[in-house]
């Protein structure tokens, strides 16, 4: 695959403080990138200068092919930007929106192709004064896609969103994907992430401390939890023998294991030959979230 994000030993300081620490980071096209961290771990000023908005202090940057520092605007119209928060001109409809933005673009994606890829058809001549926050959301990804960009920057484009609003958002990444956009992807839900993203860079103090796909990141936690109710009669210590102790807290025994398969299956065979059930038996996997807290370290004040 080709890149469309080369960042090498990327540097920014304001005065003495350094907000982004040599930081070296690949993004292929056509995937969906979660670029993740803590308040104050460089997210922001990084993906502003991968978007030319902001100056770096050091480094080598490669945004699809050109460095945003002295991009022009035929560059610009390859990208589409969805801002943490936006106002759309409330008394155009949403078909007058795209319109509006599409007469910026050399080449833009038909009007009708953006609304059925957002979900909006059957808001098309509602104005954007009256839609919903979830409908606006969709509104602002339709014009940063009526460009026909290659790279869509996604600066937490669910948060304030309900459940369902948000799965439905998530169709709309997934469609990017399909269509072969590549997505640069900012969010603090860990859920979001492990669902949308093709790979995950966890970043800390403006460096990149973790870099992978969900799944092997999740694989670095390596324990897997399983637990049960303890059968009514039995003492703990009558439990088969496992690859790491039993503990038992309020009635529930957890066990903490690499070796999920083999406890599992030791644990099974015990409770049938004794005739016995484990009620609530639950075997659980690190998620994202876990992984993320273990890398990212304390939460800071400062906002980068």
């Amino acid at each position: 695959m080709t890149a469309a994000i080369i960042v090498e030993g990327l540097v920014k300081r304001y005065d003495n403080r350094t907000v982004v620490d040599h930081l070296d980071l690949e993004v292929q096209q056509g995937e969906v990138f979660a670029f993740l961290g803590r308040n104050g771990a460089g997210k922001t000023t990084t993906t502003e200068i991968l978007e030319g908005y902001r100056t770096r202090d050091a480094g080598n940057v490669s945004v699809l092919g050109v460095d945003p520092a002295s991009a022009g605007p035929d560059w610009r119209a390859k990208l589409g930007i969805v801002l943490q928060e936006s106002r759309p001109l409330g008394a155009l409809t949403v078909r007058e929106t795209l319109r509006l933005y599409a007469a910026y673009f050399p080449n833009p994606r038909s009007v009708n192709d953006v609304i059925s890829l957002v979900g909006l058809e059957d808001q098309t001549n509602q104005r954007a004064g009256r839609l919903s926050g979830g409908q606006v959301r969709r509104l602002d990804v339709g014009v940063a896609l009526i460009g026909n960009p290659e790279l869509v920057f996604l600066d937490e484009p669910t948060t304030g969103f309900d459940p369902e609003a948000r799965r439905q958002f998530w169709d709309v990444i997934i469609g990017l994907r399909n269509l072969g956009t590549t997505v640069f992807l900012t969010t603090h839900y860990m859920d979001e992430a492990q669902v949308l993203a093709d790979r995950v860079a966890v970043l800390r103090d403006g460096k990149v401390a973790a870099l992978g796909t969900p799944a092997g990141l999740q694989a670095l936690r390596g324990d897997v939890e399983i637990c049960f109710s303890l059968p009514h009669g039995i003492e703990i210590a009558a439990l088969p023998q496992l690859s790491k102790p039993a503990a038992l807290a309020g009635g529930e025994v957890r066990i903490e294991t690499t070796a999920p398969t083999a406890d599992l299956a030791a644990l099974c065979g015990w409770a049938d030959s004794k005739g016995l059930e484990l009620p609530g038996l639950t075997v659980e996997r690190p998620t994202l979230e876990d992984v993320f807290l273990a890398i990212a370290g304390d939460a800071t004040a400062d906002q980068a």
